[in-house]
C-alpha cells in the first residue's frame, strides 16, 4: 500500500494520533470560553443562552463546515496548510502570495502565544489546591519538556498524547451530559436567534465575539496538520471531538442557569464537576492543557517546510524522524518557538494577561485562508455563486471576530501582531532577494563550451583537478549553465577533469516526487542530471547522485574507472568532487537604499542558515565551496585622468 493510501484511510491508530496532535488547542477551550464570555457581568438567560448559541454556531460554521468539510479538500497529495493551499492556485494568480505570506506569518506568531497561555492556564488551575504555587518556573519547565519531545516526531508524540486526550474528551462529554440532564432546556440555545439577540440587543454584546472566538482558535492548525494525520482520520475524530465539546458547553450553560442573577465566582468548567472528582478533574485538565500547544508546534513545522520550497524562508535543516508520511521536525524552528514562548511567559507571567494577545494573529490567518480558499473553489467547481457565498459568509464572520479582538490591542494584542510583522518581514526579504538574484543570473549555452571542455580535459600541462567534477547548477533548461560556472572551470582556477557533471534540483509542488533525467553531451564526457524532488523529500543529493551513477554504470552508459594509467590498470574508480558556488554581495554595487537594505539583511540572515552543501546533503569531504560576487548594480566610478610622471 502506498504512503498516500495509508494516510488517506482512517484507522484506529490514526484517529488516536489525531486526538493527540491537532485537538489540544480547540479541545481545551471549555476551560476558559464560558468564563471569558460572562466576564464580570451578572448571569442572565440572554447572556448564557446567547453565549452557548454563538459557540455552537461558531464551531459549526467555522470549524466543521469551513475547515473539516471544505478546506480539508484543498490538499496536495495529503499535505495541508495555508502555503500548500497557495501552491494549488499560484499558477493562476501569483498575487495571492500576499495573503499566503500574511496568513503564514500570523500562524507562526500564534504558535508563540498558544503554548504559553495553554500551559499557564493549566498550572494556574492548581491554585485551587494551593493558592501560593509559583507558576512561572513550572510553566517554563513544562514548555521545555514539550519542545524537547518534538525531536522524536509527531507520530511518537501523538501516540503518547492520544490516550490522554481520549480520556479528556470522554470526561468532557460525560460531565456535560450529567449537568445537561438537570436543565435540558439549555438545548434551545441551538436556535441562532439567541446568538443574534446577544450580539445585537445585549449591551456591548458585539464585543463578546472576542471571547466566543476562543472556541475555534485551533481550526487553522487543524488544516496545517493534515499531512501529519490524514483527512479521513481528522474528519472521523472531529465528529467525536465536537460532540464532547458541545455536551460540555451545554452542560456548563445548564449549571450557569442554576446561578442566574449572581456574578460568576468560579470557573463553570469546574462548577459542573462533583466535589469528589475535582482533584482528578484538575489533574486531567492540567495534562490536557499542556498538550494543547502540540497542534501549533507541528503545524509550524509543516508551514516552514512549505515556506522554504516557496523561497519564503531561509533553508534550514529539516529532519524526518520516522518513515511515516508527513512526519517532520525542524530543529531551528523548534528552538525559536521555545525561546519565543519563554519570552512571552516572562513578559506576561499570568495567563489572564496573555488573553489579550491571544486570537489577534489567528484571525488574520483565517481571513487569509478564506481569500485563498475562495479562489480554490472557483478553480475546482467553476461556480461564482459558491465562491461569492463562501467568501461573503466567512469574510463577514472573521472580520467581525477581528474587529472584536482589536479591542484587546493596547492590553497586549500588539505583541502577537508585532511578532507576525517580524516574521512577515523575513518572508518579504527572502522572496524579494530571490527575485533580485534570479533576474541577474546570466546563463550561457553549454554546447558553445563543449570543444573547450574537451581540450581542457586533454591538456596535460594543467594538473588534473579531479576525475569527475560535479557542479550544482540552478539553470532550469538542460542546455544552459550559469556563466559563473564556466568562469569557475576556465578562469578562476582551470579545473581539468575527465568527466564533467552538471546536477540540477527542481522542487515540485507535489510532496513526494522522486524522478530524474539524464542528458549526455560530448560522447558521455559531459553529463547533466536533473532531479525532480517533492517538497517533502529530503535533499540527499550525494546519495541520489551515487545511485544514478551506479545505474548508468550498470547500463554501460558511462565508465567511471579512473583514467590515471597506474590506477586504470587496477580498475579503480575515479574520484568525485562537487563544486558549489555561493554568492556574496559584492562591494562593487551602487544600489537604491531599499534594495541595498534587503540584500544586506538577506546575506546577514543567510550566515545563520544551512550552507548550500549541507542543504543538498553533500559529503563535505568531497565538496569545494567557491564564493562568487553578486554584482547587482555596478558602482559608477569617476573618470580617471592620466597625468605625466
Amino acid at each position: 500500500m502506498s504512503n498516500l493510501s495509508k494516510t488517506s484511510a482512517a484507522s484506529t491508530a490514526g484517529v488516536l494520533i489525531s486526538l493527540g496532535i491537532i485537538y489540544g488547542d480547540i479541545g481545551t477551550s471549555p476551560l476558559y470560553v464560558m468564563k471569558a464570555i460572562l466576564g464580570g457581568a451578572p448571569i442572565s438567560e440572554a447572556l448564557v443562552y446567547g453565549g452557548i448559541s454563538c459557540v455552537f454556531w461558531t464551531l459549526t460554521l467555522q470549524t466543521t463546515i469551513k475547515y473539516v468539510l471544505l478546506t480539508l479538500q484543498a490538499d496536495n497529495n495529503g499535505e495541508g496548510g495555508i502555503l500548500t493551499l497557495y501552491t494549488l492556485i499560484r499558477r493562476r494568480a501569483k498575487w495571492l502570495i500576499v495573503p499566503a505570506m500574511i496568513g503564514g506569518a500570523a500562524l507562526l506568531a500564534d504558535g508563540l502565544i498558544t503554548p504559553p497561555i495553554s500551559v499557564s492556564s493549566a498550572i494556574e488551575g492548581l491554585r485551587i489546591l494551593n493558592p501560593d504555587i509559583p507558576t512561572v518556573p513550572i510553566v517554563i519547565a513544562i514548555l521545555t519538556m514539550i519542545f524537547l519531545m518534538q525531536s522524536f516526531g509527531t507520530e511518537i508524540v501523538g501516540k503518547a498524547f492520544g490516550p490522554v486526550m481520549l480520556v479528556w474528551f470522554t470526561m468532557l462529554g460525560a460531565l456535560g451530559a450529567i449537568s445537561l440532564a438537570a436543565h435540558p432546556e439549555i438545548l434551545r440555545a441551538i436556535n441562532p436567534y439567541y446568538a443574534y439577540d446577544l450580539l445585537v440587543n445585549y449591551p456591548d454584546g458585539f464585543w463578546i465575539l472576542g471571547a466566543v472566538f476562543l472556541c475555534t482558535t485551533g481550526a487553522e492548525a487543524l488544516y496545517s496538520d493534515l499531512g501529519h494525520c490524514g483527512r479521513s482520520n481528522i474528519r472521523l475524530s472531529w465528529g467525536f471531538v465536537k460532540l464532547c465539546l458541545l455536551l460540555n458547553y451545554f452542560g456548563q450553560g445548564a449549571w450557569l442557569m442554576t446561578q442566574e442573577g449572581s456574578v460568576l465566582r468560579e470557573n463553570p468548567f469546574y462548577g459542573i464537576m462533583p466535589s469528589w472528582f475535582l482533584v482528578i478533574g484538575i489533574a486531567i485538565a492540567t495534562i490536557a492543557a499542556i498538550i494543547a500547544c502540540q497542534a501549533l508546534i507541528s503545524g509550524s513545522f509543516t508551514l516552514i517546510s512549505e515556506a522554504i520550497r516557496l523561497n519564503l524562508w531561509p533553508r534550514v535543516k529539516l529532519v524526518y524522524p520516522t518513515n511515516q508520511k508527513g512526519q517532520l521536525y525542524v530543529p531551528s524552528i523548534n528552538w525559536l518557538l521555545w525561546a519565543g514562548c519563554i519570552g512571552v511567559v516572562l513578559y506576561f507571567r499570568e495567563s489572564e494577561h496573555m488573553e489579550a494577545a491571544y486570537g489577534m494573529a489567528i484571525t488574520m490567518s483565517m481571513l487569509s485562508t478564506t481569500i485563498l480558499m475562495s479562489y480554490f473553489l472557483k478553480v475546482r467547481y467553476k461556480s461564482w455563486l459558491l465562491v461569492v457565498l463562501f467568501f461573503t459568509v466567512y469574510f463577514a464572520i472573521e472580520s467581525s471576530f477581528m474587529i472584536a479582538n482589536l479591542s484587546k490591542f493596547t492590553q497586549g494584542g500588539w505583541v502577537s501582531l508585532m511578532i507576525a510583522c517580524v516574521l512577515l518581514l523575513v518572508m518579504y526579504i527572502w522572496i524579494r532577494a530571490f527575485y533580485i538574484k534570479r533576474s541577474l543570473t546570466e546563463y550561457v549555452r553549454l554546447k558553445d563550451y563543449l570543444p573547450a571542455l574537451k581540450e581542457l580535459s586533454a591538456d596535460e600541462t594543467i594538473p588534473k583537478y579531479t576525475t569527475h567534477l560535479v557542479f550544482m547548477t540552478s539553470a532550469p533548461k538542460p542546455k544552459d549553465v550559469e556563466s559563473k560556472v564556466i568562469y569557475s572551470i576556465f578562469q578562476k582556477r582551470p579545473k581539468r577533469a575527465d568527466i564533467y557533471w552538471f546536477v540540477h534540483v527542481e522542487t515540485t509542488d507535489e510532496p513526494y516526487t522522486t524522478e530524474y533525467k539524464v542528458k549526455k553531451l560530448d560522447s558521455g564526457d559531459v553529463i547533466r542530471i536533473d532531479f525532480k524532488l517533492g517538497f517533502r523529500v529530503e535533499q540527499r543529493i550525494n546519495l541520489f547522485f551515487r545511485t544514478v551513477v551506479k545505474e548508468l554504470v550498470e547500463n554501460g552508459e558511462v565508465d567511471i574507472t579512473s583514467r590515471y594509467d597506474s590506477l586504470s590498470k587496477q580498475n579503480l574508480i575515479g574520484d568525485f568532487r562537487f563544486v558549489v558556488l555561493e554568492k556574496f554581495l559584492s562591494y562593487e554595487n551602487d544600489l537604491p537604499f531599499v534594495n541595498r537594505l534587503i540584500m544586506e539583511w538577506y546575506f546577514n540572515i543567510k550566515k545563520y542558515t544551512s550552507s548550500e552543501s549541507k542543504w543538498f546533503g553533500l559529503d563535505t569531504s568531497s565538496v569545494k565551496v567557491e564564493k562568487v560576487p553578486l554584482v547587482i548594480r555596478p558602482a559608477k566610478l569617476p573618470e580617471l585622468k592620466r597625468v605625466s610622471a
